[in-house]
């Protein structure tokens, strides 16, 4: 690799990955907030496994890690990818998803992992 020259396999993999609705909107929610996978189950009103499968994508293709917070995982770009440049220049052109973030804290499920 040379440079900031990145592998089209990978840049196209990683593309593919956020063509999906779901998982582009969490990468959104992560560019300014950390989240669990059950505050991303009360956002998209999905099921814990299904949501696990798209945050289980992400994390295989390099684009979010995991911290352990007490009992919680919690994930967050990974902005240390050589990716994420590019990942970052795509998130830019959309729009804020942090009200939905604001739902949850409003309903008081902001972080509600037992």
């Amino acid at each position: 690799m040379e440079g900031t020259t990145l592998e089209i396999d990978k840049c196209a993999i990683i593309l593919k990955l956020l063509g999906d609705k779901t998982r582009l909107t969490m990468m959104k929610i992560l560019d300014t907030n950390d989240c669990c996978v059950c505050e991303f189950v009360e956002i998209f009103k999905a099921s814990q496994p299904a949501i696990s499968q798209h945050v289980r994508k992400l994390k295989d293709a390099g684009v979010i890690r995991e911290k352990r917070r007490g009992q919680w995982i919690i994930y967050s770009l990974n902005r240390e990818s050589d990716y994420f440049p590019m990942v970052q220049s795509l998130l830019h052109h959309l729009p804020n998803q942090d009200f939905k973030l604001e739902e949850l804290k409003e309903k008081g499920l902001r972080i509600s992992c037992d």
